[in-house]
């Protein structure tokens, strides 16, 4: 028989809960507000009952505990602010609760974390902050993890040297020799861009010039220089040539240490290099056979313009700004969807008030809708170059309506942009000055042995529970039991 040392009326009716050190007490009534969760189901022989102390121990988190107990109570589940959301979900799934029943008061600050940990998602994905791969990473890229001979570092040669010229040409700050063939990839980047914008200059150009005999009258002739055609120096093709041998050398080597050559083709960079590279052969054979002599093919030559996509793999806050604006391509979408729908309500509305308005027909600068489309754009952009304008007075006021919606349209949106932009780069900077290595810690299952209360008839099976001052205070009780008994006898 176990001793009730309360010996209170309200015993039944209140409960004692100890969580994480922090002990609440409430009623057993308001625990089954709740069925079919963890506190509905308390009972007496569950192991984390202790009969002593007559309460229920639970490891948890106090802080987010008594939002919980608060919720029996009241029927209305708060998200603190002093905890993560992880924990919190975690604390939720514990005692059987839905994250659903969150207030929607507290929604947004308690769904904060499921972005963040997005966006951590996506710069990991992203390989930012990667500065040289191990071993193991580098042989689970080329799928001979698998391999135990290769795990052993039992790697046949020309393996391990695709894995090294891999990480020189893939991961520019793995060694120095990567850095330096990182330098030398920008430098001919570079050199062929400012190439091909000098030698639109006149004064790099070379013209052909053939002289044409002119008939001065019938008896004289004379003659006249004609400009026949132009072409670049010598010089820069030999620039060309450097640079250009430099790319079809570094593509091709990507490409045959590269562990996926399927997704290496696939790479919009690794298309632009290689379309960049073939056209600058394919445009010297033209000029070989002589037919190069098209607008069409120079316009074309511009794709070595992209080259300077090359430079985002160099550098992580280009990165970032390209993750970025793809995260929010919902919204600019958006947006381009709305300024086009204004600049085709504005046009229509432009176009007809000056067609009505006009005293003259030669005063209205809006001979047609596309016109009035284009004034529209330029408008509604703030550029406006002032080649189209209204001239009266309900087209003016069109106008300046357009202006301001232009205005609004545009800059609305931007905010959303921005900061999903700064959300980016605000957690790439904090993961940079993060420790690279982490202690872990395992879970573990605490071993809860359940304490039995002490009865008058244990003969000392439990007194190590109550240490030696129990011990000698539960024997001095027993002798003077004794001693009665044995004065009262006759």
């Amino acid at each position: 028989m176990a001793v009730n040392l309360l010996g209170n009326s309200d015993v039944d009716a209140r409960i004692i809960l100890n969580v994480g050190g922090t002990r609440f007490e409430t009623l057993k009534s308001t625990l089954k507000k709740l069925p079919a969760t963890r506190l509905s189901k308390l009972t007496e022989q569950l192991s984390y009952y202790d009969p002593i102390l007559n309460e229920y121990f639970f490891d948890r988190h106090p802080g987010v505990f008594s939002q919980v107990l608060n919720y029996y109570r009241t029927g209305t589940l708060h998200y603190p602010l002093n905890v993560c959301g992880p924990l919190f979900e975690d604390e939720l799934s514990y005692w059987g609760l839905q994250r659903e029943d969150v207030e929607p008061c507290c929604w947004m600050t308690y769904t904060k974390h499921r972005s963040t940990a997005e966006t951590l998602s996506i710069l990991d994905s992203l390989e930012l902050d990667t500065v040289r791969s191990s071993q193991q990473e580098v042989m689970k890229k080329f799928g001979w993890d698998d391999n135990f001979d290769y795990v052993q570092g039992h790697l046949p040669r020309y393996k391990r040297l695709m894995m090294i010229v891999w990480q020189i040409f893939e991961e520019p700050r793995s060694s120095t020799i990567a850095k330096v063939i990182t330098v030398i990839s920008i430098f001919f980047i570079l050199v062929s861009i400012l190439s091909f914008v000098l030698q639109t200059l006149s004064m790099f150009r070379i013209s052909d010039i053939d002289f044409v005999t002119v008939y001065i009258n019938k008896t004289s002739t004379d003659r006249t220089p004609t400009l026949n055609r132009q072409h670049v120096h010598p010089s820069f093709d030999v620039v060309e040539w450097i640079c250009n041998t430099w790319f079809i050398f570094e593509i091709m080597t990507r490409f045959i240490v590269s562990p996926n050559k399927k997704e290496f083709c696939q790479s919009t960079l690794n298309i632009i290099d290689f379309l960049a590279t073939s056209w600058f052969y394919f445009t010297w054979a033209l000029t070989k056979l002589h037919v190069n002599d098209n607008e069409a093919l120079d316009l074309l030559s511009t794709i070595r313009i992209m080259r300077l996509f090359k430079l985002f793999n160099h550098h992580p806050g280009l990165k970032v700004i390209i993750t970025s604006m793809k995260y929010s391509s919902s919204v600019l979408w958006l947006l381009i969807f709305f300024i086009l729908i204004a600049v085709a309500i504005f046009a229509s509305l432009i176009y007809y008030a000056e067609r009505m308005t006009s005293r003259h027909p030669d005063d209205n600068m809006f001979g047609s809708i596309p016109d009035a489309l284009w004034f529209n754009i330029i408008t509604m952009s703030t550029i406006g170059y002032g080649d189209l304008y209204p001239k009266t007075m309900l087209g003016m006021l069109i106008g300046a309506v357009s202006t301001v919606a232009g205005v609004l349209i545009i800059d609305l949106p931007m905010p959303i942009i921005v900061e999903s932009f700064a959300n980016f780069y605000t957690h790439l900077r904090a993961r940079s000055k993060l420790p690279k290595t982490r202690r872990k810690i395992g879970p573990t299952e605490p071993v809860v042995t359940k304490r039995t209360p002490i009865t008058t008839m244990d003969n000392g099976q439990n007194l190590k529970l109550l240490g030696q001052t129990g011990k000698a205070s539960m024997f001095s009780n027993k002798n003077m039991g004794h001693n009665n008994m044995m004065s009262s006898a006759p």
